[in-house]
């Protein structure tokens, strides 16, 4: 798969030029100060003491970046950290953000050693995003040498707190995709994870391990985690890991919370489609067992799951099972602005949701003007485009009525062949 390959990371010396941007500054401007003033309206209401975020508010009026620079100084080390997160979610930053990148570390890693646990996760989502902005360099590889000790230590302690480690172990994942330049250190920190998402197996015995759901989030995303760095491992080694762990992660499809089930799925889904682009003849013993696991997933009725946890794994586990049977791949066309992206297999999928989670609603914006974004989906640069032919390319609101009443109708019809052939086990 072409995100499997080793990047050049030498091009990403000089990290990503925030010159080049897709639509006119003053409109990435005013999305910006449109999140970073109702986080604001948020955030006063529910501080105590009476911080200046009014001052703040002022701030953004005038210029968003001077607000960002407000943030790192303020007392409040909290607001500070979401209004950079709103920030560089929605705005490529590179200049500014390379030129404060040290003094932003220490905030984070001050943050990450001497938060609380609501302010850890923000110290740690704001540290992938930090990475996002920087791309794949020096400059990145430097910031995450400074936290990644800080992370893996939060990560391995029982006694911390466990939403600060769950947002680690997310947070770890995409910061060493993204800043990690050795391979080994990629290897070893995927035994960290192992290490944590192994204690949801379902024993030999049958038998299954008295986890509370906090912990077994904390597991599900060590285990995405993990799915994720396994896109960039090397041939010989997916072949190490289909060996040790395909027969064991179909334990985890027996699960109660129904994420750990949809995430155990997905990543017997990627390593299936992975270790067959190495090994096309490959042929796994326990097939037949596997498929009828997933296929009881893909039509469970149980009556004590909940109705909106029932549709939703029915809905993945249906893909997953035709990844495993047929090697298959449900396809997703992603558009933003005036180009497309296709997500045509497990690779681009797990890829895309790593980033999504992290930048939110302002990923099209940074498909659209995120070098190192679009180098690792190959949307090659960056499009110059002005408003005026940006206009002209839009479509009439006519033409978007009958495109969208055209697509309803073929999407009906699809959906009642499906219906036509369901058989109605409890009618009489």
């Amino acid at each position: 798969r072409p995100l499997r390959r080793k990047r050049d990371f030498s091009v990403y010396a000089g990290g990503q030029q925030g010159n080049v941007q897709p639509f006119s500054e003053d409109d990435a401007s005013i999305e910006t100060l449109s999140h970073c003033s109702s986080l604001s309206e948020r955030t006063s209401a529910a501080e105590e003491g009476g911080y200046l975020w009014s001052h703040l508010f002022i701030t953004i009026q005038c210029n968003a970046k001077a607000w960002i620079s407000s943030c790192v100084d303020a007392k409040t080390r909290q607001g500070a950290l979401d209004g950079l997160k709103t920030a560089m979610a929605t705005k490529i930053l590179y200049e500014f953000i390379s030129e404060r990148r040290m003094t932003i570390t220490d905030s984070i890693e001050r943050s990450l050693k001497k938060g609380k646990g609501v302010e850890q996760c923000a110290a740690a989502s704001l540290a992938c995003l930090l990475c996002i902005q920087l791309g794949s360099g020096i400059e990145s590889e430097e910031v995450f040498k400074t936290l990644k000790p800080v992370f893996k230590t939060i990560l391995n302690d029982g006694a911390a707190n466990i939403q600060a480690r769950q947002a680690c172990a997310t947070s770890l994942g995409l910061c060493t995709l993204v800043a990690e330049d050795d391979i080994m250190d990629v290897y070893a920190t995927m035994e960290s994870f192992e290490s944590l998402f192994t204690h949801s197996y379902v024993r030999e015995d049958g038998s299954r391990p008295s986890v509370n759901p906090q912990t077994t989030q904390l597991h599900t995303n060590a285990l995405l985690s993990w799915a994720l760095l396994l896109t960039i491992c090397t041939g010989s080694h997916i072949r190490v890991i289909a060996q040790k762990h395909l027969s064991k992660l179909p334990r985890l499809l027996e699960n109660d919370d129904v994420n750990m089930r949809i995430a155990a799925g997905e990543t017997i889904a990627l390593l299936f489609e992975l270790i067959r682009d190495v090994d096309p003849e490959f042929d796994y013993d326990g097939w037949e067992a596997l498929c009828e696991k997933l296929n009881a997933l893909a039509t469970d009725c149980t009556k004590h799951r909940a109705k909106t946890d029932k549709r939703k794994q029915r809905s993945v586990f249906r893909d997953v099972l035709k990844a495993v049977e047929e090697g298959d791949f449900q396809s997703e066309t992603i558009r933003f602005g005036t180009e497309r992206m296709v997500i045509d297999s497990w690779v681009r999928k797990r890829t895309y949701d790593a980033f999504r989670e992290f930048v939110g609603s302002g990923m099209n914006y940074h498909l659209q003007a995120n070098e190192f974004i679009r180098d690792v989906f190959e949307l090659g640069p960056p499009m110059l485009i002005d408003s005026a032919a940006l206009k002209a390319m839009k479509s009439s609101r006519l033409e978007r009525h009958l495109y969208n009443a055209a697509a309803f109708k073929a999407r009906t019809k699809a959906r009642n062949k499906v219906r036509d052939k369901r058989v109605d086990v409890g009618e009489f």
